[in-house]
């Protein structure tokens, strides 16, 4: 239910204006004088007030500025009979919505009414959306427990929040995007747009324009001007996704802007400031690409302020478990499964998998998996796993273990710590998730193996484990 708060000295006013709205469903309380009002706020709820400028004790201003520190979301239009522009203008800066010049028809109240509220309700949800975007990409909300994300996740939290240019490197699918949020929605910009812009999607033809904006015939089809994503992202962050297929041209001109923060819209001659943080992507070597004069060097330079390496898939294998469950989870929901978990078999088959695709071809599996299986048991097995998949035969299988080394080698120290986590968590299922017999196969502690458990971030697996 709304709730209107009348104010206004004139009865007649008062009491048309209640009837009307009344007969509209709205719920609606009068006051006569700017006092009455303030004892009513403070006792009722209410979403909206139509109040009279001029009033005896206090005027309708007074009011709309006391109203915005006791009810901050109280959205005002004034009503008057003494319309001017000065008094027109005092009210807005007060923090009123909108101003209505006595006499008034009550269709007119109406509409103005419906459209402050539903200014109000979109306000509201953009409020809510920022909030759950806020809380999504906490950093503890990101999936990944492995040393080699663990110490992403320490870079990015230190320079979040600061206007530092982030170069993030990684191969496509590895999560080059959630990290850009994560560094956006932790930033003191977290209020502000974040921009998004895929150079290599747009034509470099378009990509000018798209970036920098236009002029009203500027170039054939040129039809108005039209504001770019850097002007859009004003006061907030940029994201520029595979910076590495920007051409030479554009190359220049993003220089400038990261050098001075200015920039012309494509046809303009007058110069337009603005204040942004720029993130950047690519899956390119651009050190490479520098040497081979393809990418500029002192573009590389501005954007490699702070580079943050995003891992493949593949050099943290311990997080295949937790990303399945989490995908389970989200697509079974989704699609109304009765599916919760992936059978011993299949999820030893998916961490002996390459994943050239990295995080997003495992999301895309796990949703295929889920829309297409037909049996109800709630578990994901071998069988229900692509053709390329159930040739690899899982390891317990095997009289020695294979490890895959590719082309662009790996880590070492990562491999150990994801062999590591391998060998805890099998011997924690294989021993009902108990941590005194899983440290005894190991020939453990049970203090050394708990620390590790805990060290490695691996508590929340096996605290879900052990409750199932």
């Amino acid at each position: 239910m709304t709730h209107i708060l009348v104010v206004d000295d004139e009865i007649s006013i008062r009491k048309a204006l209640e009837k009307f709205l009344t007969h509209l469903g709205y719920t609606v309380i009068t006051a006569g004088d700017g006092e009455e009002a303030l004892r009513l706020l403070e006792k009722n709820p209410v979403d909206l007030a139509l109040i009279d400028l001029v009033m005896p004790k206090i005027d309708g201003i007074t009011l709309i500025r006391k109203m915005k520190v006791m009810a901050p979301d109280v959205i005002s239009i004034v009503l008057t009979g003494f319309g001017t522009i000065t008094s027109a203008v005092e009210a807005m800066k007060a923090g009123a919505y909108h101003y209505l010049t006595k006499p008034f028809e009550l269709e007119d109240i109406a509409s103005l009414v419906a459209t402050a509220l539903d200014h109000k309700n979109l306000k509201n949800e953009n409020i809510a959306l920022k909030r759950q975007l806020h809380e999504k990409y906490r950093f503890e909300n990101i999936v990944g427990k492995s040393d080699a994300m663990q110490a992403v996740f320490e870079l990015v939290e230190k320079v979040a929040d600061t206007d530092s240019t982030i170069l993030i490197l990684g191969e496509s699918g590895s999560g080059k995007e959630l990290i850009a949020k994560a560094l956006h929605y932790n930033s003191r910009r977290k209020d502000k747009p974040l921009v998004t812009v895929n150079c290599a999607a747009i034509p470099e033809d378009l990509l000018e324009s798209e970036l920098f904006g236009h002029m009203r015939g500027s170039f054939t089809g040129a039809v108005a001007t039209t504001e770019g994503r850097f002007a859009a992202a004003n006061g907030g962050t940029i994201f520029l996704d595979e910076i590495g297929d920007m051409s030479p041209k554009l190359q220049v001109k993003l220089l400038r802007v990261l050098q001075e923060r200015k920039f012309e819209p494509v046809g303009a001659t007058q110069t337009q400031e603005v204040d942004v943080r720029i993130l950047a992507a690519t899956n390119q070597n651009l050190e490479q690409a520098v040497k081979n004069g393809k990418f500029r060097e002192d573009l590389f330079y501005r954007l490699h302020v702070i580079p943050v390496r995003v891992p493949p898939l593949r050099e943290r294998l311990s997080d295949v478990p937790l990303l399945m469950h989490y995908f389970i989870q989200r697509y079974a929901k989704e699609n109304g499964k009765n599916i919760s978990s992936i059978g011993e078999d299949a999820e030893e088959v998916m961490m002996r998998y390459g994943w050239p695709g990295n995080v997003r071809e495992l999301e895309n599996l796990v949703e295929r998996i889920i829309i297409l299986k037909e049996a109800d048991d709630g578990v994901i097995n071998v069988k229900d796993l692509p053709d390329k998949m159930r040739g690899i035969t899982p390891m317990h299988d095997k009289k020695e273990p294979v490890f895959d080394i590719p082309e662009t080698g790996v880590s070492f120290k990562n491999a150990i710590s994801n062999f590591e986590n391998e060998l805890i968590l099998k011997a924690l299922k294989k021993t009902g998730w108990n941590k005194n017999k899983a440290a005894t196969l190991l020939k453990l502690n049970r203090t050394t193996l708990v620390e590790k458990i805990k060290k490695k971030g691996l508590e929340k697996e096996v605290e879900n484990r052990t409750a199932k």
